[in-house]
């Protein structure tokens, strides 16, 4: 797998899926030596479970922990740092994450009783965990989610989990953004899988899961981020630490020059099926939509662009919006995706990105 690919699937199992991007990756051959020392880090910012949308879903790391040690892998570890606020230990339980340990025998290492050290990040001194500083390959697996202050978290945020609580209260008291930037030039993203499930619409603590029912991999993790702040439907310079960790050589995040590739073609998107009824800020954007057996990821992008509009825009939509195999073929006046190319007028795309979405319906008010 080259630096410029996102590899994407789609599915209702996220252990057979994250095997396969494995696979198709190439990831053994990344990785080299058997004797390496080979860290996963998830994303347990709370005590939830990952279908409410703010933590990474265990059957993802136990698909690649079963894939490691098939390859002859054996020295793996967990590690991570729940926020100051919670408890890691109580999210490694509730988030499955001591029941895939118990199955595996895989070491977990809590990150908020884990030693510190100072390390240079190219202008600003950083504390990182000794445990994360002592892995010879990581492989990040965020979640892709909305945050209240960044807006988005996706690989270069996660990497907060290897840093002290002290340290995490600091990023927060210089605004994040820098800092967040900065801890990446030394934080390891050597492999990246995005859980792209079900992430919380705009809130890092989840209760409004937006289920796309996908997953994909980066080993760029500016790019993978740039990515996927254009399935949100934000620009790069609404999520700054993007450009400012290009800037200071993390990685690239220009689009242009990005390889993705759906592992199953534009039709795999339906192996994720129907999204679940929607909760929260989800259900009420919902109403604005007229869906007929759409796809999960086609029907996440129209909800990602819906909640980057005011209540003025949403009025000005003059009706609800069709999107899904359901209006293949017919005719009508606003359609989301591929399927209602017969419309007066249609935003492309299986699937479209949430920043594409937005930006037809803007066009159209």
């Amino acid at each position: 797998m080259e630096k410029n690919e996102i590899l994407v699937i789609y599915g209702k199992d996220p252990a057979a899926m994250a095997i396969r991007l494995a696979e198709e990756a190439g990831l053994a051959d990344l990785i080299g030596s058997r004797e390496k020392r080979i860290g996963l880090k998830p994303n347990l910012v709370v005590s939830r479970p990952a279908s409410e949308g703010a933590t990474t879903h265990p059957e993802i790391a136990a698909g690649l922990v079963s894939y490691l040690k098939k390859n002859g892998f054996a020295n793996l570890v967990i590690l991570e740092g729940s926020w100051v606020g919670d408890r890691t230990a109580d999210a490694f339980s509730v988030c499955g994450y001591r029941k895939l340990a118990g199955e595996t025998g895989i070491e977990l290492i809590d990150t908020q009783k884990d030693r510190a050290r100072a390390c240079g990040c190219k202008g600003m001194n950083i504390e990182i965990c000794e445990s994360a500083l002592a892995v010879d390959f990581m492989i990040n697996l965020p979640v892709m989610k909305g945050h209240c202050q960044t807006l988005l978290t996706c690989a270069l945020k996660n990497n907060k989990g290897i840093i002290p609580d002290r340290e995490k209260r600091r990023f927060h008291s210089l605004g994040l953004t820098r800092p967040i930037a900065h801890l990446n030039t030394v934080a390891r993203n050597d492999f990246i899988v995005v859980d792209g499930i079900c992430g919380d619409l705009d809130f890092e603590e989840g209760g409004n899961p937006v289920y796309a029912g996908r997953l994909f991999a980066a080993r760029d993790p500016v790019l993978c981020d740039a990515w996927a702040a254009e399935q949100m439907g934000y620009t790069l310079q609404e999520i700054p630490y993007i450009g400012l960790a290009e800037k200071l050589g993390v990685g690239s995040a220009d689009l242009s020059r990005a390889s993705v590739r759906a592992l199953d073609g534009a039709a795999g998107a339906e192996a994720a099926g129907a999204a679940p009824r929607p909760q929260g800020k989800v259900r009420r954007l919902a109403e604005h939509i007229a869906g007929a057996e759409a796809c999960s990821a086609c029907y996440a992008a129209l909800v990602y662009a819906l909640s980057r509009m005011d209540q003025a825009e949403l009025e000005g939509l003059g009706g609800k919006l069709s999107i899904g195999q359901g209006f293949r073929g017919k005719k009508g006046k606003l359609g989301i995706g591929r399927c209602c190319s017969g419309f007066s007028a249609h935003c492309p795309g299986c699937p479209p990105s949430g920043a594409g979405v937005l930006k037809f319906l803007r066009q159209c008010l």
